[in-house]
């Protein structure tokens, strides 16, 4: 659909005509996953959970919600549903306990380490026709302190409009806990949420996809202010926070509670759901999924879609390294990344696969009803390929 004004001049007023904007570029869903994550036997990852196996739910200290078949990244599986219906405040999450975690001790997992750092990351969708902006709330890494659920420091990862933000804060003065029960918001020092993300999550820019969500905390060495606090989105670093100052010189407890929220604070306008997948917790940088070095893309499926596609990876962010040009095809769902369907350019040429243990970002545009490409979408869905 074609867009333009008409604008007719009726004695004295303007009657303004309007007809819909141009097809949109399409987007890459989600890809279809290697049989096996790295997450699997990677010594420094503390937790994984794809959602496909019921028993994984066991190990969780709490859990709402219910997984579900009908989405899920890739090929197959499933993931967890956050629900809201009309006026809720969401339903659905999970809290994992580790390290030196007071708390669910039976569940804890590695529970005899301490963790000064972590990183955390998941997979988010939300429909196409998403409403309402940002839930406030998505994720946390906290550190707990007995008794009970007090806590020495929290990075939250929180909605701001349509973006993401971090929100870290501080329960600890002068080397002692000072909350006395969980969000003792009272007795919490705020570091700062501001910037946001650019990425709008909960617009434009994530919508109808799979989109992963990464974020690091490092603690502060005791006595100096030289913590950080990181969030990426999309394969891209979109907000951060140094120097910052987690503990003071408290070290009686390390990171040990991730927790995946649905919390909406002013409760969602309609009935709609969101989904998680892939939930990684390490010690190290995680990063996107892993796929085959001839992968396959799940097209991200909407009313505006049109019969003819076309897709480029680049082995950069920004696009400047292309390493892969499709053919235009009519296939409405799925594109296999082959020197069948396209062709191998730039440091790839005359190839029949993607580099092993490379990291690519895709593009995609489609064929307008007036026989006229639409502008190529932004890179987007990062993807790693196996190793050799």
């Amino acid at each position: 659909m074609r867009a333009f004004f008409v604008l007719f001049l009726v004695g004295a007023s303007v009657l303004q005509v309007q007809a819909a904007s141009p097809d949109p570029a399409p987007r890459i869903e989600s890809v279809v996953m290697a049989d096996v994550q790295p997450h699997t036997t990677d010594s420094a990852v503390i937790w994984y959970d794809n959602f496909d196996d019921p028993s994984n739910q066991k190990q969780y200290g709490e859990q709402s919600g219910k997984l579900t078949e009908t989405e899920h990244f890739g090929a197959a599986g499933r993931s967890l549903e956050m629900g809201y219906p009309k006026g809720s405040r969401g339903v659905g999450g999970r809290k994992i306990f580790f390290g030196d975690s007071p708390t669910s001790r039976g569940k804890v997992v590695r529970g005899n380490e301490s963790f000064d750092e972590i990183y955390w990351r998941i997979y988010v969708k939300h429909p196409a026709d998403w409403q309402g902006g940002g839930p406030a709330k998505l994720s946390r890494a906290t550190s707990l302190v007995p008794p009970g659920w007090r806590q020495a420091m929290i990075s939250h990862v929180w909605s701001q409009g349509e973006a993401l933000t971090l929100d870290p804060a501080t329960g600890v003065r002068n080397g002692e806990v000072v909350t006395q029960r969980y969000n003792d918001f009272p007795n919490l020092k705020w570091l700062g949420n501001r910037p946001a993300s650019n990425f709008k999550l909960h617009g434009s820019d994530g919508l109808g996809r799979w989109v992963s969500v990464e974020a690091r905390v490092k603690l502060n060495t005791p006595g100096q202010k030289d913590g950080e606090n990181q969030l990426w989105i999309d394969g891209r670093l979109e907000a951060e926070r140094h120097n910052l100052d987690w503990r003071g010189t408290f070290t009686e407890r390390g990171i040990n509670a991730v927790f995946l929220e649905a919390y909406w604070n002013e409760g969602s306008p309609v009935d709609q759901a969101r989904w998680i997948d892939n939930f990684v917790v390490s010690t190290q940088p995680i990063g996107p999924v892993v796929c085959p070095r001839n992968p396959e893309l799940i097209r991200a499926q909407d009313v505006n879609a049109s019969k003819t596609w076309q897709v480029e990876l680049a082995s950069d962010e920004s696009g400047d390294n292309v390493v892969w040009q499709s053919s235009a095809t009519d296939n409405p769902e799925r594109m296999i990344v082959s020197s069948d369907t396209g062709q191998f350019v730039g440091k790839l040429v005359g190839k029949k696969e993607l580099g092993a243990d490379e990291i690519y970002f895709c593009r995609a545009r489609q064929l307008e009803n007036s026989g006229k490409w639409t502008a190529w979408s932004d890179w987007h869905q990062p993807f790693r390929t196996t190793p050799d």
